[in-house]
């Protein structure tokens, strides 16, 4: 077990001085409503890493030490995204429920309450390896408020009423960054290093541009297409429509379970029941999209 429940003092006295595009480092952060979470990290290096020897750290409210953890597992290729979501799916738990397309898109679910994955906008967020501080997102030791503003007049929190940037928000690393932070910061100031998206959104999780690298895996453009009608009537025949091949259709009910399996880019609804499904469309050249189809 790597839990670790050390002093402010001491843990930021192990960390390292990291070279550009030499170590893994946080690339997108989904703080939304309800449960609706998401860790994505980044690898900038030119090989494929073991994520057995990293996790991710939560230390919440302004503590000084971890109040929980997530080891993370799998391997990382080079260039190449993994993102980690909250898992609470059930719609009438206690703290509230992910969307279940946010959540289809993890490639490590986090488990029951508490996890990291539990954050709200005030809680630092650390991922470390093997003990050492690779990148920090916020301020350990600090509670802000609800959020870190951009409001440098209040250190960055929200005492005097700024801007929240980490609460009910996305943010997605800048392009012109290639390490992450290992040094506690004296005053966290996202506007530096981060760009903000709106609540619920998650269009770019999945991918990272960044300036480590120009022919990376994940810099294809998004792939464009069109599905209509939706809503669609029950006996309605729903196009999804492309330049890119697509290759075939899952359709996924509101639990993540297969539903249909097509080879074609039509959708029949008169076999389906009312109500909310997850189109999961494959495209010829491997790229994946996902949307809510609404039968009424």
């Amino acid at each position: 077990m790597k839990k670790l429940l050390l002093s402010l003092s001491v843990i930021f006295a192990i960390n390292i001085t990291a070279q550009d595009c030499s170590e893994l480092f946080i690339s997108e952060y989904v703080e939304g409503s309800s449960q609706n979470k998401a860790i994505e990290i980044y690898n900038p290096t030119a090989n494929p890493i073991d994520l057995t020897d990293y996790q991710i750290d939560r230390y919440s409210n302004g503590s000084q030490s971890v109040s929980d953890f997530l080891q993370l597992s799998g391997t990382l290729a080079a260039g190449d995204v993994f993102v980690i979501t909250n898992g609470d799916t059930d719609q009438q738990g206690q703290f509230g429920f992910i969307d279940i397309v946010l959540y289809n898109m993890a490639n490590q679910v986090a488990g029951a309450y508490p996890t990291p994955l539990h954050m709200n906008g005030n809680d630092a967020i650390v991922l470390s390896k093997n003990g050492t501080i690779i990148d920090i997102f916020g301020k350990v030791g600090e509670d802000p408020g609800v959020a870190w503003t951009d409001d440098a007049s209040a250190g960055f929190t929200d005492a005097n009423g700024g801007t929240w940037w980490t609460t009910n928000k996305t943010l997605i690393r800048k392009s012109t960054v290639k390490q992450g932070v290992t040094m506690n910061p004296t005053a966290f100031n996202a506007t530096l290093e981060w760009d903000s998206l709106p609540n619920l959104t998650w269009t770019n999780l999945g991918s990272h541009i960044c300036d480590c690298s120009t022919t990376s895996i994940n810099e294809k453009e998004d792939v464009s297409y069109i599905m209509s009608p939706n809503p669609a009537n029950i006996g309605t025949i729903v196009t999804i429509s492309a330049k890119t091949k697509i290759e075939n259709i899952e359709l996924l009910n509101i639990l993540g379970e297969r539903v249909k399996f097509l080879n074609t880019n039509q959708i029949n609804t008169s076999a389906f029941a009312k109500g909310t499904y997850i189109i999961r469309i494959k495209f010829s050249d491997g790229r994946l999209a996902e949307n809510k189809l609404i039968i009424e």
